[in-house]
């Protein structure tokens, strides 16, 4: 059970997090919007303070457990980028990014983010078939 704490504990941080964003900026926790915002150059003050929040998370938790967790990446430079950009792509495509509609759309039974958070997680569980199948 201890090896769950730190999760539940980050899951709890960013439920908190988004909860004190909307209910004292009335802004949803949408980490594509966040950013998109700041490269405007709207809402400075509030949209930096988010994004530092993330950067400075892990610092947080090395202080807190003595380590960083190990993260494994096995895919090369080229697919990583292409990912990422997908990502991009598909955040602005479904007018939001998975922790727009994933922590807050659901929490607020937005229908639109009831059917984003079932597309992500459908292209997810495609792509993880089609990955171990050409990987077999």
């Amino acid at each position: 059970m201890s090896a769950y704490l730190p999760s539940l504990g980050g899951g709890m941080l960013i439920g908190t997090s988004a909860v004190i964003l909307l209910l004292l900026n009335g802004r949803i926790a949408g980490v594509s919007g966040i950013i998109g915002r700041l490269i405007q150059g709207a809402g400075m003050t509030t949209n930096l303070a988010f994004v530092l929040g993330l950067l400075l998370g892990p610092l947080l938790y090395l202080m807190m457990f003595g380590d960083l967790p190990t993260v494994q990446i096995t895919a090369g430079w080229p697919l990583i980028v292409l990912a990422g950009l997908l990502v991009g792509f598909g955040s602005r495509m479904g007018s939001g990014c998975t922790s727009g509609h994933g922590v807050l759309g659901l929490a607020r039974m937005s229908l639109r983010s009831m059917v984003a958070v079932a597309t992500f997680l459908t292209a997810g569980v495609v792509a993880v078939a089609v990955l171990r199948a050409l990987g077999s």
